[in-house]
């Protein structure tokens, strides 16, 4: 884990994400006090989503609590939601 101020990631921001690209965290620091901490996201193709919601079916009822809640939902305004 590496320690850069704000100033030397503004500077250098393109080679800093490239190094979070490539796995590393860099610890932004200003005036000596931690600000943030930068890190590589997490990598994701949907398939975690997809396996989740084989194991937990919409239940049946699902489409009626909806369009329940859209004909009872206004906004600021006093608009309803619009016909799909």
């Amino acid at each position: 884990m590496r320690t850069m101020t704000a100033t030397e990631v503004s500077r250098n921001f393109a080679s800093v994400l490239d190094s979070a690209e490539h796995g590393e965290t860099i610890v932004i620091t200003r005036g000596g006090r931690r600000l943030a901490i930068l890190a590589p996201a997490p990598a994701g193709n949907g398939a975690a989503l997809k396996d989740f919601l084989a194991a937990h079916p919409v239940d049946d009822s699902f489409a009626e609590d909806v369009l329940a809640a859209r004909e009872i939902t206004t906004d600021e305004l006093g608009a309803t939601w619009p016909d799909a």
